[in-house]
């Protein structure tokens, strides 16, 4: 059984899904259930850092392109995004939450993503 910690996107509305100008993206992640994964994982490291880089795409296309990274969870890895150079259209937005774990000198990394459909409509 795998425990979905994160990372969530914070929206005001689950149905805010239309993006224009300059936006900024947030996301958190559920410690609690870190925890749960971590030691069904076998892992018994101190969680000691998150960073959360942001990437987007055209909807139907292969590669991403990154929009910014942010390791400050007090403001929920906000990273600010000027949508204005983009054609209008439909993409989708990944937010890859990378959590460092440390056990005394060995440091390992957990990752999970999460991708939500947008609209841009400048």
């Amino acid at each position: 059984m795998s425990y979905n910690w994160g990372p969530f996107f914070i929206v005001p509305s689950g149905t805010l899904r239309v993006l224009s100008g300059r936006v900024v993206l947030r996301e958190s992640y559920d410690e609690d259930l870190l925890k749960k994964e971590l030691e069904m994982l076998g892992f018994t490291g101190a969680a000691i850092k998150a960073t959360n880089p942001w990437y987007f795409r055209k909807k139907n296309t292969d590669s991403w392109i990154k929009i910014g990274e942010s390791s400050d969870r007090q403001n929920d890895f906000s990273v600010p995004w000027d949508t204005t150079t983009l054609e209008n259209g439909e993409y989708q937005v990944l937010g890859m939450m990378h959590v460092s774990l440390k056990k005394g000198e060995e440091e390992q990394i957990i990752a999970r993503q999460n991708v939500m459909n947008i609209v841009i409509k400048n």
